[in-house]
C-alpha cells in the first residue's frame, strides 16, 4: 500500500528521514502515526525509527538531546521542532513484566516491528509513502480487529501493560479483540499486578475517553482483567451496569469516575479511597466527589440556586451528562439557563471582600469576618441582595446587630 497525499506533519519531518538516508541508513515513520494515517485520523506527532545507532544519529545531526539513549532514542531538533528518533532494536528479559532487561540495537526493521504489541501498531512507512506491513496490520485495520503481534502470551509476558492497552484500543477504535489475543489476556490477567498503578490509570483514563467505552469495558470484564485494577475486584456489577447502558460516552475522566461511583452507590469516603488507590490527583478527586453530589441531586430533582452555586458549573455539566446516560431527559439547557441567571458564580465576584469589611466596619480580623462574608454571599445568591458594595455593607451592619 502506498499513500500519495501525506499530511503536513509528515512533510515537515521528511528532512529528518532524508538526512538519515543520505548518511547511508534506513529511516521510517512507525507505529501510531502510521496507524492513524491509515484510519483517516490526524496524527498528533510522528515517531521515527532507523537503522542508525544513537551515536551515528548524533553525528548526522548537530542539535540532539539524549532523551532515552539507553533504549536507543535521541531527540533531533530541527527548525523549532523536536523529533524522537529511535534505533531498531530487539528486547529480552522482562523480569518485571514491563521493561526489558536487555536492549540490543539492530539494523533490521523486521526485527524492530516484531517486538511491538499489536499488528495495527507494527506498521512503518517510508519517504515515498510506501507502507511496510509485515504482520497484516493493514488488513486488521480494515476489518476492525485488534490482534497481538506473533504469540500473544509472549507479548503480554514481555509487557503486561499491553493487556490494558489492548482493551483501551478497543474503546478508542471500536474494534473487536481477536479470540487468541483475548484468550491470552484472560490467561495472563494476573500479571497486571506487577504494573505500576499510574500506568494502569493512564490506560483506564484513555479507555473512558474513547469513542466507544463499552467496547473496552466488555473485554476488561470478560477476561477478568478488571480484578487486577485497584479496588475493582468486587465491582464487576458496576462495570456490567456501565456496559448495559444504551450509549456510553464521557467528555471527561471525572465524568467516567463519577458515573462509576454513582452506580456503586459509594459514599464520599469510599470514592475518595478508591481514587487514592488509583493514585489520582487531588483535583480529580475533588471534581469527582462534587460531580457525584450533583448527580445524586439532579437524578432526584432539579437543582436550586444555592445548590447550583455551591456545586459549580463543571460538576453540574457532568451531572447532566450522566443522568442523560442513565435515561433521563437531558437537563443541560435548562440547567445552563438557570446557572447563567445566578447573580454571582463564586465568592470572588462578590463586590466586597474581608479587607473591605474590616476597613469599612472597623472589624477585627477573625472568624467573624469569614462568617459575615458567607452570610452576604448567600444573601446575594438566594435572596437576590444587590451585589453592590454599599448594599452589601448595609446588609453587613444589619447582620452584625442581630
Amino acid at each position: 500500500m502506498k499513500i500519495t497525499d501525506l499530511p503536513e506533519i509528515f512533510l515537515q519531518a521528511m528532512p529528518i528521514l532524508k538526512k538519515i538516508q543520505q548518511a547511508g541508513f534506513e529511516a521510517y515513520f512507525v507505529g501510531g502515526c502510521v496507524r492513524d494515517l491509515l484510519l483517516g485520523k490526524k496524527p498528533h506527532d510522528v515517531d521515527i525509527a532507523t537503522s542508525a545507532y544513537p551515536a551515528e544519529i548524533k553525528q548526522i545531526f548537530k542539535r540532539t538531546i539524549d532523551t532515552g539513549i539507553k533504549h536507543g532514542t535521541v531527540t533531533v531538533l530541527q527548525q523549532k521542532q523536536a523529533y524522537e528518533v529511535t534505533t531498531f532494536r530487539t528486547e529480552s528479559g522482562y523480569q518485571d513484566f514491563r521493561r526489558p532487561d536487555h536492549v540490543t540495537f539492530v539494523r533490521s526493521l523486521s526485527y524492530d516491528l516484531q517486538r511491538r504489541d499489536l499488528t495495527i501498531n507494527a506498521l512503518a512507512m517510508d519517504l515515498n509513502g510506501q507502507v511496510i506491513d509485515l504482520f497484516d496490520g493493514v488488513r486488521d485495520l480494515q476489518k476492525g480487529i485488534i490482534r497481538a503481534v506473533g504469540v500473544p502470551h509472549e507479548r503480554f509476558h514481555e509487557d503486561a501493560l499491553r493487556m490494558m492497552r489492548t482493551v483501551r484500543f478497543a474503546s478508542q477504535l471500536s474494534f473487536v479483540i481477536e479470540q487468541q489475543t483475548l484468550k491470552a489476556i484472560a490467561e495472563n490477567a494476573a500479571l497486571l499486578k506487577h504494573i505500576a498503578v499510574e500506568r494502569i490509570h493512564e490506560e483506564w483514563q484513555k479507555l473512558l475517553l474513547g469513542s466507544y467505552p463499552q467496547n473496552g469495558l466488555r473485554p476488561l470484564v470478560v477476561t477478568e482483567l478488571y480484578r487486577y485494577c485497584p479496588g475493582f475486584n468486587g465491582q464487576v456489577a458496576v462495570l456490567q451496569k456501565m456496559i448495559s447502558l444504551p450509549r456510553l460516552k464521557f467528555n471527561s475522566v471525572a465524568g467516567g469516575w463519577c458515573l462509576f461511583g454513582y452506580l456503586a452507590q459509594f459514599t464520599t469516603g469510599e470514592m475518595t479511597e478508591l481514587l487514592r488507590a488509583w493514585k489520582s490527583s487531588n483535583d480529580l478527586i475533588k471534581s469527582v466527589i462534587v460531580a457525584m453530589q450533583a448527580t445524586k441531586l439532579l437524578e432526584n430533582s432539579s437543582l436550586g440556586e444555592w445548590q447550583m452555586y455551591s456545586l459549580g458549573w463543571k460538576a453540574i455539566q457532568i451531572a447532566c451528562e450522566n443522568v442523560t446516560l442513565l435515561g433521563k431527559k437531558n437537563p443541560m439547557i435548562e440547567m445552563q439557563q438557570k446557572y447563567q441567571k445566578l447573580p454571582i458564580n463564586n465568592i470572588k465576584e462578590l463586590a466586597i471582600n474581608g479587607g473591605t469589611l474590616i476597613t469599612e466596619l472597623n472589624l477585627t480580623p477573625g472568624p467573624q469576618v469569614g462568617q459575615l462574608l458567607a452570610d452576604l454571599e448567600k444573601a446575594v445568591v438566594i435572596d437576590h441582595l444587590s451585589n453592590v458594595k454599599e448594599d452589601l455593607l448595609q446588609q453587613a451592619k444589619i447582620i452584625i446587630k442581630k
